[in-house]
């Protein structure tokens, strides 16, 4: 049935998304490294469209670039870029958090279930971030702080924020796992305080939440400055 083969090529679709995301992500695939759909296809043994679609899908969320007549390649971002990310993404959060002194509605009962539950949940998943840190383990720990923030940000029920501060954040690690991936051990070199962060924000301290954020940028940007230049 028609309908069939449209699920089966979005489902290859993401998948083979998933697949390229997680290699740039695990630092597999370095960055310059530029393929075409046809390379791609042929390894996973499937037809150009969905390739396609997945490789499009992945330069819209800044993982990998569109290199016109040429396929698509890892991006090479520089420490400029870094800062910038940085930049970018402290500018969000200071107006997510300032806006719990607003009185943010999704805020305005921190004591009801609903609001408890879901900053319980994502308290989980910076417990899973920081034992991923502390066992130097950094895919997983990719993994959960990018969930981790995708579902702190979501809280505030703007999918577009969501949407601009994983953006930020997934081209933040792209452009970190170069220089880490270097590293013989990262146990002890990543920040870990998501919990940290998360009491903060449930207790309505909008300048504690502020000073970790800005502890961790200023100690991601410092470690990458160092290996940058060893």
């Amino acid at each position: 049935m028609p309908g069939n083969g449209a699920v089966t090529r979005s489902t290859l679709r993401q998948q083979i998304a998933d697949a390229l995301r997680d290699e740039v992500l695990a630092g597999r695939l370095r960055p310059g490294r530029a393929f075409t759909v046809k390379e791609i296809a042929e390894q996973y043994g499937v037809s150009a469209t969905p390739v396609r679609e997945a490789l499009v899908d992945l330069s819209a969320q800044g993982i990998l670039e569109a290199d016109q007549h040429r396929g698509f390649r890892v991006p090479e971002y520089s420490l400029a870029d870094y800062r910038g990310m940085i930049e970018a993404r402290s500018l969000v959060t200071d107006g997510m958090f300032q806006a719990l002194t607003a009185g943010h509605p999704v805020f305005a009962d921190l004591g009801g279930p609903r609001t408890a539950a879901s900053l319980a949940a994502v308290r989980r998943r910076g417990e899973e971030a920081q034992r991923a840190a502390a066992s130097g383990d950094l895919t997983v720990l990719i993994g959960y702080d990018l969930r981790f923030w995708r579902e702190l940000s979501g809280l505030f029920g703007n999918p577009y924020l969501a949407d601009f501060l994983d953006r930020l954040r997934v081209q933040s690690w792209v452009c970190a796992v170069q220089h880490l991936r270097r590293l013989p051990d990262v146990r002890g070199c990543l920040w870990a305080r998501h919990t940290d962060l998360v009491d903060a924000l449930a207790h309505r301290e909008t300048a504690s939440a502020q000073a970790i954020v800005a502890a961790a940028n200023a100690h991601s940007l410092s470690l990458l400055e160092r290996l940058a230049s060893e």
